[in-house]
């Protein structure tokens, strides 16, 4: 029988209100479930779903299960996926602008973290957008601490330490310190930690206790050495061709999720840290000594990015500077 044109009407009808007509994006994340920052994004996926009665919705890839980190970024530059999330200053190579907020002791709080991140984000926006991408929303991590066996008193006692290092600056950092960095991703910490791969690590309590750092590490200093981000990035073309409602709703959805992004991160701190000590990590302040040596160390580290820096994460640096003066 040849259906009438009423009934392949109703039929298109039926199509266009089903779910296959809804628009879903792959959303490849480098850190676990556990991890605040891929829970938030959860919860950004769903205030999107929400807002748009199911039509973007996106597919959350966590752990570097779809890319590795490494790739993530190129993988939304070149439409593999249309978003994504990754480690803001994996990308100091490309521009020292990206990677202020891991330069050790240049924003160790979260209101200087704040106000780094608005010095910086003008700069990097223009700078993603001659890459076809656009920023969404960034958060923060807590303040790096430093993990080891046995406490360290100063910073000789790094010498000889295999390193876990995550981006160029904690490579440098370590270099320094006269240890020997190790380039280890998040999920990879406990085997690496197991195999004698790294002995030491500078990382959040956040990483720390996904990691079940008590299984292999006996000591946590709260040295707050920075305060790093992660940053959630769209492709401008996959991002043009939403609909106008769909594309408020992301920048809605995007902007609760840096609000609430860095409320998580410092609820996070507290909270994790204890969670080390209540499985046996022994957390201590660290000595003068050790945070004069860890300064030194940045003070060195800033000497040469200014040699090698652009005009542009120059002004980031003076930007930030004069908005705390």
């Amino acid at each position: 029988m040849i259906p009438t044109p009423s009934a392949l009407f109703a039929a298109g009808l039926t199509l266009a209100a089903s779910p296959l007509a809804a628009d879903t994006w792959d959303f490849p994340t480098p850190y676990g479930d556990g991890i605040f920052h891929t829970q938030n994004i959860q919860q950004f996926a769903e205030d999107v779903s929400a807002a748009t009665d199911g039509g973007l919705e996106f597919t959350i890839h966590s752990a570097g299960s779809l890319f590795p980190h490494e790739e993530i970024k190129g993988a939304v530059r070149s439409m593999q996926v249309p978003i994504g999330e990754f480690f803001l200053s994996r990308l100091s190579n490309e521009d020292a602008a990206y990677g202020l907020d891991s330069q050790p002791f240049v924003a160790t709080s979260y209101e200087e973290a704040r106000r780094l991140w608005e010095a910086q984000e003008p700069v990097i926006t223009e700078l993603l957008a001659e890459e076809g991408l656009m920023p969404l929303f960034s958060v923060a991590w807590p303040a790096q601490g430093l993990y080891t066996n046995g406490e360290i008193e100063t910073v000789d006692d790094l010498n000889g330490l295999r390193f876990r290092a995550y981006n160029a600056q904690l490579e440098e950092f370590a270099q320094l310190a006269g240890a020997a960095p190790v380039q280890v991703e998040a999920p990879d910490i406990p085997q690496a930690f197991s195999t004698g791969q790294v002995e030491a690590m500078i990382t959040s309590p956040s990483t720390g206790a996904d990691s079940k750092a008590w299984d292999f590490l006996t000591h946590y200093s709260p040295i707050n050495a920075w305060v790093p981000k992660n940053l959630v990035v769209v492709n401008q073309r996959a991002f043009d061709r939403l609909p106008e409602d769909q594309q408020q709703a992301v920048l809605d959805a995007a902007e609760a999720a840096e609000t609430r992004g860095w409320e998580m991160s410092m609820e996070e701190a507290e909270a994790k840290t204890q969670e080390l000590a209540d499985n046996g990590i022994t957390v201590y302040e660290p000595s003068d000594e050790l945070v004069s040596g860890l300064q030194e160390l940045g003070d060195r580290m800033l000497e040469t990015w200014n040699e090698t820096a652009s005009d542009e994460a120059k002004e980031i640096l003076d930007a930030y500077r004069d908005a705390g003066s």
